[in-house]
């Protein structure tokens, strides 16, 4: 069969490679669409890092060394069910929750299993990935999406980003007609403002690119959008909230000073979720900042059982997943088309991949 394999920087290849064979206890998918998220970027441009594996340094959990399947990201067909499998049948629509973990760590022991200590990513880490036109996975990672179309589906992944962060800054359903700030609206950012706005949050997020502040107001994930290079996003928020502030803020840039603004933004008792990550230090004023004001920080990762809510919020018109879709290419073009355009392209927010 084909597949793209990632041999490391800037080098990926379609390959022929073994077809995958179905096993006890997994299922066998033929993924439709797979798309290009950040870590997918770095991995072209900068070369491996963990989880991935290298050419000498094999994944714990895998066994696994370079080259491995690439995609991490996807949706596919159920074409074959292995023994023990039950609840699916050949031709259902589903996603994969694309983790790999060792299930006795600690972290796995309490349910925090995306804090696994040897944990990977399927497509990334070895074990097949959604960039082939087959892989076998195991029942545990496999979700039914019902009829949601197979190229919103591929989006349940990274909207489960948004949920697991969502959630984990205590926000639910019953959160209705709080105000939550989003500094960052790239594919996070957005989705993250989607989830807010489907548990009935007023969303205002702040972007300096003026493409991707019309994205979030288009595709009706923001209430207001702020460009905080000629306005001041504290007295936005102030104005909105007849100067209560915000009760949530949540960082999907990973700048420093979007971090700044966001706890400016803050009212007495808010909470910052980050969910971007940071690659430099960030000095924090905690007496400041946290303490005079009873506030929290908190940070998120992944998902971990988050993908059956990310479900239902698309299945009942909650969030709509369709207009984060800006182009759908085929897996021979995924270099220029692909990694080379998400890095020159303010516009491209999701790139889906198909093997076909």
């Amino acid at each position: 069969m084909r597949a793209a394999r990632y041999y490391g920087k800037e080098d990926v290849r379609i390959d022929e490679v073994d077809e995958p064979q179905v096993r006890p206890g997994t299922v066998k998918i033929a993924p439709a669409y797979n798309g290009i998220c950040g870590s997918d970027l770095h991995l072209y441009h900068e070369g491996p890092i963990t989880p991935a594996p290298t050419e000498t340094d094999a994944h714990p959990i895998s066994g696994e060394t370079l080259p491995v399947v690439f995609g991490h990201e996807f949706s596919g067909v159920v074409e074959e069910i292995g023994e023990g499998v039950e609840g699916y049948e050949v031709g259902d629509h589903v996603v994969v929750e694309p983790l790999m973990v060792d299930g006795t760590c600690p972290a796995c022991q309490i349910g925090k299993y995306n804090l696994c200590e040897k944990m990977g990513f399927i497509g990334i880490s070895g074990l097949g990935g959604g960039l082939a036109e087959h892989i076998v996975v195991e029942q545990r990672w496999v979700h039914q999406v019902g009829d949601m179309p197979l190229d919103q589906a591929a989006l349940i992944e990274p909207l489960s980003v948004a949920v697991h962060a969502v959630r984990h800054a205590g926000i639910g359903p019953d959160a209705a007609g709080q105000v939550a700030v989003v500094g960052g609206a790239g594919p996070i950012g957005l989705l993250t403002a989607a989830v807010l706005r489907a548990y009935g949050l007023k969303t205002i997020v702040s972007e300096v690119s003026e493409v991707r502040r019309n994205k979030a107001k288009e595709s009706g994930v923001a209430d207001i959008t702020v460009d905080p290079t000629t306005q001041d996003l504290k007295e936005v928020v102030r104005e909105e909230t007849n100067g209560a502030m915000a009760r949530v803020a949540f960082d999907a840039a990973g700048v420093a000073v979007v971090l700044d603004q966001l706890f400016d933004s803050l009212g007495a008792g808010g909470r910052l979720e980050v969910v971007a990550i940071h690659t430099k230090p960030y000095e924090l004023n905690i007496t400041g900042r946290l303490t005079m004001q009873d506030r929290e920080i908190s940070s998120s990762i992944g998902y971990a059982n988050d993908h059956p809510e990310s479900v239902r919020l698309v299945r009942e018109g909650l969030v709509n997943l369709e207009p984060f879709i800006t182009s759908r290419i085929k897996v021979d073009d995924i270099v220029e088309q692909g990694y080379q355009k998400l890095l020159d392209d303010r516009s491209e927010v999701k790139i889906l991949v198909s093997m076909k």
